[in-house]
């Protein structure tokens, strides 16, 4: 991944981790550092499971969204 990589488009998919998975709820973004964003609050306020998918077809865990999340790497 690179940094153009970041104002693609993305999927986010958030599996919350106390309900069944069917509870998934899935979003669009026009870019991946609006996705991470999307995906970083859901981890604090809910601690819930984002996934995301990015136009390349890339997908990124949760571990690898905590890990690359930080606001500084995203500029």
């Amino acid at each position: 991944m690179v940094l153009a990589d970041l104002d693609k488009r993305t999927e986010l998919t958030v599996w919350p981790s106390s309900a069944p998975a069917h509870t998934a709820r899935g979003q669009a973004f026009s870019t991946l550092r609006e996705a991470l964003v999307a995906a970083v609050k859901s981890i604090q306020a809910d601690d819930a499971q984002p996934w995301i998918i990015t136009d390349n077809g890339d997908i990124l865990s949760p571990r690898w969204i905590r890990a690359n999340a930080d606001p500084r790497r995203l500029q």
